[in-house]
């Protein structure tokens, strides 16, 4: 009688026969409790659905891959433009489609391309979350982003994703921890990254050093990054899309780790870096304004600093950025 109710969904299974249930059916708590027909007994019928998204995985064609990258593509251009938070339900689509994808594909050849493609995308989302204060929702994803990048057999984008992963610990208050696990991504890029990967990896070291109070470090990661980056305006790695970094770019960074630093090379580094950044990369010259303010503050220039985060105020109300607002109220409380 219970059986024929609780399939029907007229009762719920008590804590006491779902522990009974789970052991006869081999079944997780989730499943037991899914539905009305949760508690039926397998049935072989369930090869039939299984062997159906097999098979539509194995049709997902480079066309279809392709479709994917564009979709990342315009989420990105996006999230800089207009900032995550209004992202989220179109990201969370499109990484549920792109794991299905992957789950389901069963040859190397097929997953593959999949699985870079959900690299490239999991690194984003995560960048997005830490944006917007999700700091855990954020772990998971670089997590989700090196199981595709060691899938995929992709160093670049493994490297990528366990140096962005240190942006979290840094945010956690562990800088430390985050320069380590930056130095093992570049130990696992090795000599197979694109330059322009290295002395990305290089000036994040160099951020990472700056907030651990390791300022010769720094500076040598610092160096390290200025030999590293190819010449020219051209910012987009062709072989890493997630990578925007040239001189001009460089030199904003290094505006913002010396201003961490407190050295007075800070503020020209930074106005240099102003006169050039794109308009269209909207959370970026928020961050710069920061940079500025915080530079400004070292020099005890406290007109200067105030005009820079107001600036920066309104382009973080653009976005929606929690994590600069939160930056903006402790440079203001120092004010």
């Amino acid at each position: 009688m219970y059986v024929s109710e609780w399939e029907n969904g007229k009762r719920t299974i008590s804590d006491r026969y779902a522990t009974i249930l789970r052991q006869i059916l081999g079944v997780t708590d989730a499943e037991l409790r899914g539905g009305p027909l949760a508690v039926a007994l397998p049935m072989a019928d369930g090869y039939d659905d299984l062997l159906s998204r097999i098979d539509s995985a194995g049709s997902v064609s480079e066309d279809m891959v392709e479709s994917f990258n564009c979709q990342t593509e315009l989420l990105r251009t996006m999230d800089r433009q207009m900032g995550a938070s209004r992202l989220i339900d179109q990201m969370t689509g499109h990484l549920a489609a792109l794991e299905d994808a992957l789950n389901f594909s069963v040859l190397p050849s097929a997953r593959r391309p999949v699985a870079l493609a959900l690299a490239g995308a999991s690194t984003l989302a995560a960048w997005q979350a830490i944006d917007s204060g999700a700091v855990e929702r954020a772990w998971r994803h670089y997590e989700l982003a090196k199981r595709a990048a060691r899938d995929a057999e992709a160093p670049m984008y493994l490297a990528h994703a366990m140096a962005e992963q240190a942006y979290v610990l840094c945010e956690a208050g562990r800088p430390s921890l985050g320069v380590e696990l930056v130095r093992d991504a570049q130990r696992t890029l090795g000599q197979a990254g694109s330059p322009r990967l290295r002395a990305w990896l290089y000036a994040a070291e160099a951020e990472l050093c700056a907030h651990a109070d390791m300022p010769d470090d720094c500076r040598r990661a610092l160096d390290a990054a200025v030999r590293s980056i190819p010449p020219g305006s051209e910012d987009r790695d062709p072989d890493m899309l997630s990578i925007f970094l040239n001189g001009a770019h460089l030199a904003r960074w290094r505006g913002n780790v010396l201003a961490l630093l407190g050295d007075d090379d800070a503020v020209t580094s930074l106005y240099g870096a102003l006169e050039v950044v794109d308009p269209t990369f909207v959370r970026a010259q928020a961050g710069l304004h920061c940079d500025l303010a915080q530079a400004h503050l070292v020099r005890t220039e406290y007109e200067d600093a105030n005009t820079h985060l107001r600036q920066a105020r309104l382009l973080a109300s653009r976005t929606g950025s929690v994590r600069q607002r939160r930056r903006i109220d402790l440079l203001s409380a120092r004010l």
